[in-house]
């Protein structure tokens, strides 16, 4: 809800469009703050009422991701190669990337609640097509589906606390959030090595409908947001823009060097509808009547900056990751249960440390050094993760995997906080969307460019060293070592350690940027209330139920 949504409902006690304490007008939800807050019981009792079903959106969110990755090698053996393995990760990351924004800004423009059920309702239809898959085509256009929903879920619950609490006090409940988010993280490994395991990959898409059907029906009980009758109009063409511009850079960077050579007329094509579509862009957006990406953001330094680091940090992250159960499942050994166990230190050291962050900047107000300390042990933690291999035992691995998770826990959740604390609360969704938007679009691009990047290097490892042996690396899966020659199983243990160790040195640049941005970022107080609107022009509201 936007400010001007606040100010406009009927009864509220506001004078001269200024919202009392904070709060949100009309919606007995207060936006209550640090140390200066002094709002009733009654007003966190409704936000604390609301606060399950949002934590379960962003699970069924995080849990997908996660259980997907974890059965993707078992995926992949039993419905295709290894040269679809990051395709069904992009897919799902592709379609979510292209409607965030538009989910952020129809939320500001009509209200959270409805746009936040169509997300949640996408979601469980793409969930429940993608296990009835019996091809990869099939599996890759449902996760497309399923993407179009998940672009929603996260930013439908993250800007509805940013509409319903201050920033000062959205670091105690980013802290739940974040909480909730590494539950799914630790479970969802768990749960997609054991249904993997144990019954089907199938049931791993299945296991979304009760989670996320719980979701829908207590929000469409406890969510309670005014939604403004006023005529918008919405922004196609920049969100026609945005769309084909991100979907031409993911397809560059999985088609470049792979499936088409980099000087191939496929790829200048590409990489021309990706210029075009920048310049595009700042064409449409700056004429726009309510752009689907208000320009005015980004002369914002912290907006730019935060932005910025989602970007890099969602490359880094979700590129390394994608490939982590790849090297246990195979070189390490694990079942996917297994696979799903060793990870768990790198969720506990993100959980530990993200409850930590959300605690410091509800007392202190302060957040700089949080991203700073993050940015400089995420590169740590790659430079750790370059030695994994044949002979890495699973202790030192669990030991470098909970440095990885402590930086990840310093910045997940933190660059959420900086933008929506840098925006106007008109644009709360916006701010909530661009953050996911410039995040995910990093990370599709991460697992693409780190895809052929491992495939380079495991191809370049193993190609010299065959003598005669047959090797096809597009239908490698970890059940297909069990009968396989033991020297070249060893050769192949060495070719994908080689080929992880190559993604690692690639992201460490890339998390190095991340700690610099993170210096530059400049040190605003925290909000201890949620700004009233100066806008009187709008109509009265209503509220949804």
């Amino acid at each position: 809800m936007t400010d001007n949504q606040a100010a406009a409902v009927p009864g509220s006690d506001v004078a001269g469009g200024g919202v009392p304490d904070g709060g949100i007008a009309g919606s007995g939800i207060a936006g209550s703050g640090g140390p200066d807050s002094d709002a009733p019981t009654g007003r966190k009792r409704e936000i604390l009422i609301v606060l399950p079903g949002l934590l379960l959106t962003l699970i069924i969110a995080m849990l997908d991701q996660l259980v997907v990755s974890t059965a993707l090698p078992r995926i992949v053996g039993d419905l295709g190669g290894l040269n679809h393995y990051a395709w069904v990760v992009t897919a799902y990351i592709l379609a979510s990337t292209v409607t965030t924004l538009l989910y952020g800004k129809l939320g500001d423009m009509y209200g959270r609640k409805r746009y936040l059920m169509i997300a949640i309702v996408l979601f469980l239809i793409g969930s429940a097509l993608s296990g009835l898959a019996h091809s990869m085509d099939q599996l890759i256009a449902f996760r497309a589906l399923q993407g179009l929903g998940a672009g929603g879920l996260m930013v439908g619950a993250i800007a509805t606390i940013g509409d319903m609490v201050s920033p000062r006090e959205r670091g105690q409940y980013m802290g739940y959030m974040m909480a909730a988010m590494m539950l799914a993280m630790i479970a969802g490994p768990l749960v997609g090595g054991y249904i993997t395991q144990h019954w089907s990959w199938r049931w791993i898409f299945y296991i979304n409908m009760p989670i996320g059907g719980a979701a829908l029906v207590y929000l469409w009980a406890t969510l309670h947001l005014p939604r403004k009758r006023v005529e918008h109009k919405i922004d196609w063409w920049g969100a026609g823009v945005i769309a084909v511009g991100a979907s031409a850079i993911v397809l560059l960077t999985s088609w470049g060097g792979s499936q088409y050579a980099w000087g191939s007329w496929q790829i200048f094509l590409l990489e021309g509808i990706s210029v075009l579509s920048v310049i595009a862009f700042f064409f449409v957006e700056s004429r726009a009547a309510e752009p689907m990406l208000p320009l005015h953001v980004f002369k914002n330094r912290n907006f730019t900056v935060a932005s910025s680091m989602s970007f890099l940090l969602g490359m880094a992250m979700l590129g390394a990751l994608t490939f982590l159960p790849l090297y246990q499942q195979t070189v390490q050994g694990a079942s996917p249960t297994g696979s799903g166990l060793l990870l768990i230190p790198l969720m506990l050291g993100s959980t530990v440390t993200a409850l930590i962050s959300g605690q410091v900047t509800s007392k202190t107000g302060r957040y700089k050094i949080l991203p700073v300390t993050g940015g400089a042990i995420m590169t740590v933690s790659m430079y750790l993760l370059t030695h994994l291999g044949p002979h890495t035992t699973r202790l030192t691995s669990a030991l470098i995997f909970v440095v990885f998770g402590i930086g990840m826990g310093f910045l997940m959740q933190i660059t959420s906080l900086i933008v929506q604390n840098s925006v106007a609360q008109k644009d709360m969704g916006v701010a909530s969307s661009s953050r996911a938007f410039f995040q995910q679009i990093g990370g599709s691009i991460g697992v693409s460019l780190f895809g052929v990047i491992f495939l380079d290097k495991l191809n370049s490892v193993m190609t010299p060293t065959l003598h005669g042996h047959s090797f096809n690396a597009s239908a490698l899966d970890p059940q297909s070592f069990a009968g396989m020659n033991p020297v070249l199983r060893t050769l192949a243990f060495t070719g994908i350690s080689h080929g992880l160790d190559a993604v690692f040195w690639w992201a460490i640049p890339v998390t190095a940027a991340v700690f610099v941005l993170a210096l530059c970022v400049k040190e605003i107080p925290l909000r201890s209330r949620i700004e009233p609107s100066t806008d009187t022009t709008e109509p009265a509201a209503e509220l949804v139920h």
